[in-house]
């Protein structure tokens, strides 16, 4: 009934209910709003829930499954009207905005050495702003190449490209198997990650999102370098058609439908390949080298409202369950993420899984979306900027040193 939001029906139901209210106290209620990462989140934190409950009688746990893209508007709407839930998961990039207007809680009091022990410590840093820790990772991943071996075979490219340039060469030929097959798939559309999907491309040629003085980097030359690069793969031909209409789901369709030789996405595309594409023969390796090797580190994190009445059980939550081996590898396998937790790495399921392994060997090279205040209006200014060049709208120079002169004004 608290849950799934069916209620119970008949007089006699509701009259059973009235006479028992004097004889039992009502269960402390502890509201949890998850990302819908798949169809099997809100399956696998209910399940989580239930044994909670079950341990735990009189702490009552209920989880409201919120659509990724509507999640920061839900959150926000929540904590200007006063009703933020008592514990969320969230982007950890929002989590600075979040620290700064006092809206979520440090977690340091509840944790001790044992607990903070069963994390990787790459995946820690993201959600600690000044010392203190305000997220737990619940969700991690980092980004590598996925490629159509079959394309590339028939385009005579004997080896998955380590270089920009190889990109570049390999994608030529692959492009010139058919008007519909495309040599690299590029994500210039969307709500989410446009602006990620050219990070790979700015931190691999030498870049930063944010230099050493504080101010914004994608006006630099390595900046300009990396989306030159971009525009050259469009100008060419070597990427499908009308860049600025796709999303990440629709260019990891095109993976799907064998249409292209190569994109970057993240560790959960392998679940998704062998159940709705399981006669493409792909493979995953490194994103393409120029000055530097990168990736891009991604955490989405759990955090506890500063408002929230019921804290204590709230953390007996996270840490008894939510937060625990059993759960952790449950969501991470399901999920398709990358592990969070020390003793899940070393599970059989992920220790021997080789696909697995390109993601987890790029780690040491992760970066991650600076922690900065008004991190979302900096990375829409840097997704306008790069669909102005792909576009043909404004000159790479012109768009970029626009958009850095931008973003420098929204960091002051």
């Amino acid at each position: 009934m608290r849950r799934t939001g069916h209620w119970i029906g008949g007089a006699a139901t509701i009259g059973l209910i009235v006479g028992l209210a004097g004889t039992a106290s009502a269960a402390t209620e502890v509201r949890v709003i998850v990302s819908h990462y798949s169809d099997q989140t809100a399956p696998i934190f209910e399940a989580m829930a239930e044994e909670f409950e079950a341990a735990n009688p009189d702490i009552d746990i209920v989880i409201e499954d919120v659509a990724w893209g509507n999640l920061q508007q839900r959150l926000t709407t929540d904590i200007a009207g006063g009703t933020a839930p008592d514990i969320s998961i969230i982007g950890t990039r929002w989590l600075v905005d979040f620290v700064e207007n006092d809206v979520v809680a440090p977690l340091d009091e509840y944790m001790d050495d044992e607990f903070k022990a069963r994390f990787i410590d790459t995946f820690m840093g993201p959600s600690t702003i000044d010392g203190q820790i305000y997220g737990l990772p619940v969700a991690a991943s980092a980004r590598a190449m996925y490629y159509n071996k079959g394309l590339l075979e028939q385009a005579g490219v004997g080896e998955p490209p380590a270089t920009w340039d190889d990109l570049v060469a390999a994608a030529e030929k692959v492009s010139a198997l058919g008007d519909d097959i495309h040599g690299f798939g590029l994500q210039g559309g969307g709500d989410t990650e446009t602006d990620a999907y050219w990070y790979y491309a700015l931190w691999t040629h030498g870049g930063d999102i944010i230099d050493e003085n504080g101010q914004s980097g994608i006006g630099s030359d390595a900046a300009i370098a990396a989306t030159e690069r971009y525009k050259s793969l469009i100008d060419a031909g070597l990427t499908q058609p009308g860049v600025t209409n796709y999303n990440r789901q629709d260019v990891e369709s095109m993976l799907k439908q064998g249409k292209v030789g190569m994109i970057l996405s993240g560790p959960w595309l392998r679940g998704q390949m062998k159940e709705e594409a399981p006669d493409v023969d792909y493979g995953i390796t490194a994103i393409p080298m120029d000055a530097a090797q990168a990736t891009y580190g991604v955490t989405d994190s759990i955090v506890m409202f500063a408002d929230s009445e019921v804290k204590d059980e709230a953390w007996k939550f996270l840490a008894e369950a939510a937060f625990t081996d059993k759960w952790r590898a449950e969501f991470t396998q399901k999920e398709g993420f990358l592990p969070v937790f020390r003793s899940v790495a070393e599970d059989d399921h992920f220790v021997g899984d080789p696909e697995l392994k390109a993601f987890t060997d790029m780690l040491p090279y992760a970066k991650f979306a600076p922690l900065i205040a008004n991190w979302q209006e900096v990375a829409d200014t840097t997704k306008a900027a790069l669909q102005q060049v792909y576009t043909g709208d404004a000159a790479v120079e012109d768009a970029m040193k626009a958009g850095a002169d931008k973003i420098n004004g929204i960091l002051q």
